[in-house]
């Protein structure tokens, strides 16, 4: 089966008390299960998977590759919605990948209820994203495995992405999910204006990053 994985650690860990590095492993834990609520074109459910790896460091498992920038933005969104200076390098690989099927722990399949253990993963697409994640450096919090033009989409969304304020991503975090409702609704949820969410999604450069997804998926 084909699987995006997506390896990632917390940038600036050290800094961290704790429980503040806690709370950000569960808040992307939290957005893993939160794709798993995510649809396919069809209506059936995207499965996600979460295994926390050393102390600052995580992987995710998602069943529909399509998903994977959607879903990198979707996290970072989520941590900077807690505080503008949470971040988390992410590197992004689709390919076959095995998960064992148990009991009791790891990803959820929403149709059926069984678990598998991500922590005995294994396959290509697992092999590549933990590479990647050795490889990168510097500037780049965000890449894809394979290259090219894809590569650079991911880059690019990362190099827009840094830059997001709280305030921005608190409204990203309404409007990113696929099939999210209006933006009226999301105005709603956070209690500000519609001019507000407009503000805060154009100064996210939401309307390209919105295009560049749908022409992904």
């Amino acid at each position: 089966m084909k699987w995006a994985v997506l390896t990632g650690d917390i940038v600036a860990s050290s800094a961290m008390s704790a429980d503040e590095l806690d709370e950000v492993i569960l808040n992307i834990q939290g957005a893993s299960l939160d794709g798993s609520h995510w649809k396919f074109v069809d209506g059936n459910s995207n499965l996600t998977g979460f295994a926390r790896r050393g102390g600052d460091g995580w992987q995710i498992a998602i069943s529909a590759p399509s998903f994977a920038l959607r879903f990198g933005l979707y996290l970072r969104a989520r941590l900077k919605s807690l505080n503008a200076d949470y971040s988390s390098r992410i590197a992004v690989s689709v390919g076959d990948g095995v998960l064992p099927v148990i009991r009791g722990r790891g990803v959820i399949n929403p149709s059926s209820f069984e678990l598998s253990d991500l922590n005995s993963a294994h396959g290509p697409a697992f092999t590549a994203s933990g590479r990647l994640m050795e490889a990168l450096d510097g500037h780049t919090l965000m890449a894809h495995a394979s290259g090219g033009a894809i590569d650079a989409t991911f880059r690019l969304a990362d190099h827009i992405s840094q830059g997001w304020t709280q305030a921005q991503a608190r409204s990203l975090c309404l409007m990113l999910p696929p099939g999210a409702g209006p933006r009226r609704v999301a105005a709603e949820t956070l209690g500000i204006s519609r001019q507000a969410v407009d503000q805060a999604l154009n100064g996210a450069g939401y309307p390209a990053l919105i295009d560049a997804l749908e022409a992904i998926e």
